[in-house]
């Protein structure tokens, strides 16, 4: 067991109420943007959704400790501007004292647990609004899946709305990920094509009765300028795991030259690269800001 896992193990068993305390007195963000002008955002919140493969390996983000050490030295390098992760993993986050300056996102919705029969009835079983205001949070991320043959797709919607309400009331980003999703074989596809990209943009875009803190996460494909023409609300990119690296990162250096672009948000490729130099990946990631 690491040094980091020991430390928070004994806290969660003799002292939970230091979660509490350390949320209380982190030092927060003045902005979700760094000096940069844009947001660099590590995600962690995949294994909650049973999605813990990285390239070959099907359990690579089920070691704590080793997502722990990883997610350190990322916010550890300059220029990363937050974190987005469930409960779970940012209260370690917290006990380690490596949120200060941070901004912070929950991630609200994680029952649509990867490979499963039920993966579109993505109900929030993660965050709420309410207690991402009370931890001193950002504000809170949620997928949303548009499967136009699944009859669960409308309450989807819905379940994304009222989130998407309760974070503009109380003045928080809502960071909303949307897909239009197929079911093929028995297993959901994201269409990445560029129309159904857009679709799911204006889609999305007009979920809740206020969009003021409304942002959007997307993926990039092909003709970024399209994609992000279709909305005024704030983007930021989608990493996703990669194959071509080098390719990843022409692509989304290009991405970010659009005016609705606000920045990244990338998750295995950054912790997982594969040469396993995570602050290199880091610090080229931050380099397109």
């Amino acid at each position: 067991m690491s040094d980091h896992l020991s430390r928070i193990v004994a806290a969660r068993v003799s002292d939970p109420g230091a979660i509490a305390a350390a949320a209380a007195r982190r030092l927060k963000a003045a902005s979700p943007l760094g000096e940069h002008g844009k947001a660099m955002i590590v995600a962690a919140d995949h294994p909650a959704r049973g999605a813990n493969r990285v390239g070959t390996d099907p359990s690579a983000m089920a070691d704590r400790s080793r997502l722990l050490d990883r997610l350190c030295i990322a916010l550890d390098r300059p220029g990363v501007t937050g974190v987005l992760a469930t409960a779970d993993i940012l209260e370690d986050l917290l006990l380690l004292g490596v949120l200060d300056g941070k901004s912070v996102f929950g991630s609200m919705n994680r029952a649509g647990l990867a490979g499963s029969v039920f993966e579109i009835d993505d109900r929030f079983t993660g965050y709420d609004a309410a207690t991402i205001a009370a931890m001193g949070f950002d504000g809170g991320k949620m997928l949303t899946r548009i499967a136009l043959q699944d009859p669960v797709t409308p309450s989807v919607l819905e379940n994304t709305a009222r989130a998407v309400d309760e974070l503009n009331d109380r003045q928080l980003i809502a960071m909303v990920e949307p897909f239009i999703s197929v079911w093929e074989d028995g297993r959901i596809r994201n269409d990445l094509s560029t129309d159904a990209v857009v679709t799911s943009v204006t889609i999305t875009s007009g979920l809740g009765r206020r969009t003021a803190y409304t942002w959007l996460k997307l993926p990039v494909v092909d003709d970024m300028e399209r994609v992000l023409a279709s909305s005024s609300l704030p983007a930021l990119l989608l990493g996703g795991e990669v194959k071509d690296a080098d390719a990843a990162f022409a692509s989304w250096g290009k991405a970010l030259k659009q005016p609705t672009a606000q920045g990244l948000v990338v998750g295995r490729s950054l912790l997982y690269p594969s040469n396993g130099d995570v602050a290199g990946a880091v610090d080229r990631a931050v380099s397109l800001l």
